[in-house]
């Protein structure tokens, strides 16, 4: 600490209140009441407040609570025993553990200090407050104690303890508006009732929670990652990290979810159609790179599904942001028809170990050991395609690619919007089967197995969507012959690897408008520091 130390106000156990270093000498100690150090130091402190305390303000600061009486009567203190249960005086202090000893000058300066039970520092203390006072010598029978004991940690370095400290503090990094819940109020629905959930129950994002979290990047929490649509809420890295508490992350996850904020945030991706729409899409994330394994997420059983924290939690959190920050509120600017459980969350990674391609990332352009984010705009999914018979390569692509002939609606074709194809490893296996089977042979596959004529197209009896009939009797039996596939071109097509080793079964999700009509998929690199 400084030569310069905080003033406090305490209450002795008589509840007095004392304000403390006030311009005369003081012999100032921590302690805590279970600490056998402590226990030693008392005997020690008690006979130079006898000795010197007309004086020398002697003054013990316990961290117990209602056991500090009992640290006082053990060892029939005559000082003030000041209560310091809240640390508050110990944190701005700045010890490390107790006993703590300050020897204060006049100024308030202090001359002298030191931690634990070390011998000669008690007895050179014991003889500069005999020269500084003129009394007589204090009368201790030195030899009597140990030599050297170590102190006990002190009570306010305790994480659950300090992380509060360290909000209140008046230069803790929090700048977000503090909204306090009545004692009464039940705080989860509170926040529920405040407009701040999805509809699932919120952990209460308390500062010392907010200040874990922000440990876990290196970024400022004041720095603005990004404007969020549509009321143009900025997002700074301390917004994201109340809303990543809110969702249930682990610090380590907010790199990642600060990524994502960025890749939705720009003008391709265009949150606000995603959002707005009334289709329902909402942003899928897939995760490549180290991060996967570093904090634990999921890219093989259940990779889409429940189970995972950080697979749940950050698809979660990006979702809370755009809704809290960016104020993409259900019945606001949220205008989904049916809704989409993807509007909750919906984040995996990549199976890259079990990948016979590049990964996705490598493929956009990154390097592999790169972690990066990519965030698709989905209105459906993930739909199951099921083929447990194929035994060729090209039997389980054509499987793959009639799988997505549901995107939109079967008979709508050469259509300009993304699809996501997530590949089983079982599927991988018979892919591979007789060599490697590239990405873009799997793409074209698709397209020749969905081909079909334009004339599937034309609106009939069965159903009123596609091709107006008048349009069609202008196009002339020659043009509607033309076999168009289901994609408008192979680009649209997006392929990864994810899932348990056991089962056939691949995934799709389906695409929302693509293009600057709506959304483009965005990669970001994860900053990691």
């Amino acid at each position: 600490m400084s030569n310069n130390p905080h003033h406090f106000t305490l209450d002795d156990l008589g509840g007095t209140t004392h304000t403390y270093p006030d311009k005369q000498l003081s012999l100032i100690c921590f302690v805590k009441e279970d600490c056998e150090t402590c226990n030693t130091a008392a005997p020690v402190l008690e006979a130079l407040h006898q000795t010197y305390g007309s004086k020398v303000q002697v003054r013990l600061i316990a961290q117990s609570g209602n056991a500090n009486a009992t640290f006082a009567d053990r060892h029939n203190l005559s000082m003030p025993v000041l209560d310091d249960s809240s640390c508050k005086a110990a944190f701005d202090w700045d010890i490390e553990s107790v006993p703590s000893v300050f020897w204060l000058d006049e100024d308030d300066t202090v001359s002298s200090q030191f931690e634990g039970f070390i011998r000669t520092d008690w007895e050179t203390l014991a003889t500069d407050m005999g020269a500084k006072t003129s009394l007589p010598a204090v009368q201790i029978d030195w030899e009597s104690l140990p030599a050297w004991r170590p102190g006990c940690g002190s009570k306010h370095l305790d994480p659950s303890v300090y992380d509060k400290l360290r909000a209140d503090a008046d230069n803790s990094p929090i700048r977000a508006r503090r909204i306090d819940v009545a004692n009464s109020d039940d705080v989860a629905e509170f926040m529920f009732d405040q407009g701040f959930s999805d509809g699932l129950p919120l952990v209460p994002p308390t500062p010392e929670r907010v200040l874990r979290m922000l440990g876990g990047t290196h970024r400022d929490p004041q720095d603005v990652i990004a404007t969020v649509p549509p009321n143009m809420g900025q997002a700074t890295v301390e917004k994201i990290a109340i809303n990543a508490v809110m969702a249930g992350c682990k610090p380590e996850y907010l790199p990642v979810i600060i990524a994502a904020v960025e890749a939705v945030c720009t003008d391709e991706f265009n949150i606000h159609g995603v959002t707005a729409t009334t289709m329902g899409a909402a942003p899928v994330m897939i995760i490549n790179g180290p991060i996967r394994e570093k904090i634990g997420m999921n890219k093989g059983l259940a990779a889409l599904g429940a189970g995972n924290r950080a697979n749940a939690t950050i698809g979660r959190a990006l979702r809370l942001v755009v809704r809290n920050v960016g104020g993409a509120t259900t019945g606001g600017v949220e205008r989904s028809t049916l809704g989409n459980p993807m509007k909750f969350t919906m984040c995996f990674a990549e199976h890259e170990e079990r990948s016979p391609w590049p990964a996705l990332h490598v493929e956009r352009g990154f390097d592999p050991e790169d972690s990066v984010v990519t965030l698709f705009a989905m209105t459906g999914g993930p739909v199951h395609i099921v083929d447990q018979t194929s035994r060729a390569p090209d039997q389980i692509a054509g499987s793959l690619g009639l799988g997505l002939e549901g995107v939109f609606l079967p008979k709508l074709r050469n259509l300009p919007v993304d699809a996501l194809l997530v590949v089983c490893p079982e599927h991988i296996d018979t892919l591979m089967k007789e060599g490697e089977y590239p990405k873009a042979r799997l793409r074209q596959r698709i397209q020749d197995v969905t081909m079909r004529p334009l004339s599937d197209m034309v609106q009939d009896e069965s159903s009123g969507a596609g091709i107006p009939k008048e349009t069609a009797e202008k196009m002339g039996a020659e043009a509607l012959a033309k076999l168009v596939p289901k994609f408008a071109g192979t680009e649209y097509i997006h392929i990864v690897v994810a899932g348990s080793d056991a089962g056939k079964f691949s995934s799709a999700f389906h695409g929302w408008a693509t293009g600057a009509v709506g959304s483009v998929s965005v990669s970001k690199k994860i900053d990691l520091g």
